[in-house]
């Protein structure tokens, strides 16, 4: 498998990393790449919060059918945002379209940017109702987790988990900055940190498999589709769990189970679960922003040749 990775044209350094629950490993880095670097993780960041905030699901600290306004004060009491549930904001299902400035801004308040996303969001749909991918619903999402479990910032949630799990010890939510992380996609991690993450979800050693089950299941229903970069860039109508896409290739989706779940970046780092051939891992990489398929196109082109390796004992 290597000399054909060898034989691979891409201009970006990266790092293939999978596991099997052989107890196999494959690693394979190209130029300066290799699994301890630390990579910008774009959207490769989601999946990491969303797991973060099911940990104190877990737990009994938040509830799935929990409000905002249950924990911030601020939150509209009344119309459709009132009636958003932290189901919708993991699913990106709670009419949260859009996303304001202070998303993006290092030096804006993280809980007075919260108070501007239900500003921004007034006109919101009913939640439920349409998935949209964007980084609003996991800030408020994160503001939830924050109170709910008595903590002073996300950066203080972070570091619990990771004190509790022992997962992503060399990795940070940093991203415009640690005092207002961008959840959606604000991480630095490593490819080894990654890996142990998606191994401790495959073997269910954090969060209860009911929980795992939820993540890994449509959660969209007859939600319509407002926004999907796996439709606009990839035509493939993937549906969504709890910060996890559900791979299908079909279009309209039609798949009656879960075979695969990812969570790919702009920058093409493409971190997945398979679950239908037992194997995991990630392409861990850097590219130019909006270059969110090739990773998934890297990792295709040897998507054979991985479901092999991963069933040979």
């Amino acid at each position: 498998m290597s000399s054909n990775l060898d034989a691979y044209n891409t201009n970006v350094d990266f790092t293939l990393y999978v596991k099997s629950n052989q107890l196999k490993a494959f690693v394979y880095s190209t130029g300066d790449s290799n699994e301890f670097v630390s990579y910008a993780s774009g959207s490769t960041s989601k999946l990491v919060a969303s797991v973060i905030i099911l940990s104190l699901v877990n737990e009994g600290i938040l509830s799935l059918e929990d409000s905002p306004q249950n924990y911030i004060p601020s939150w509209p009491s009344t119309g459709n945002l009132a009636a958003i549930k932290l189901k919708h904001l993991l699913s990106f299902t709670s009419g949260l379209s859009e996303a304001p400035l202070c998303v993006y801004t290092a030096n804006a308040n993280f809980e007075t940017c919260v108070d501007n996303i239900a500003s921004a969001n007034s006109l919101a749909s009913v939640a439920g109702n349409e998935f949209y991918y964007s980084p609003s619903h996991l800030q408020v999402a994160g503001l939830m987790a924050v109170k709910a479990s008595g903590s002073t910032s996300w950066q203080s949630v972070f570091e619990q988990f990771q004190s509790k799990t022992g997962l992503f010890l060399n990795s940070i939510y940093d991203l415009p900055s640690v005092s207002n992380p961008r959840l959606a996609g604000g991480m630095h991690w490593t490819a080894d940190d990654y890996m142990l993450f998606l191994e401790a979800l495959y073997n269910k050693s954090i969060l209860t498999p009911a929980l795992i089950e939820q993540l890994s299941s449509d959660q969209l229903g007859d939600a319509a589709i407002g926004n999907s970069p796996a439709l606009n860039q990839l035509n493939e109508d993937w549906h969504y769990g709890y910060g996890a896409w559900l791979e299908c290739q079909g279009s309209p989706f039609d798949c009656t189970q879960t075979e695969r779940i990812s969570s790919p970046g702009t920058y093409g780092a493409y971190p997945f679960i398979d679950f239908e051939h037992g194997y995991y891992g990630i392409v861990a990489r850097e590219g130019a922003q909006g270059t969110f398929h090739e990773g998934i196109d890297l990792f295709r082109a040897f998507s054979t040749s991985l479901e092999d390796w991963a069933s040979m004992k």
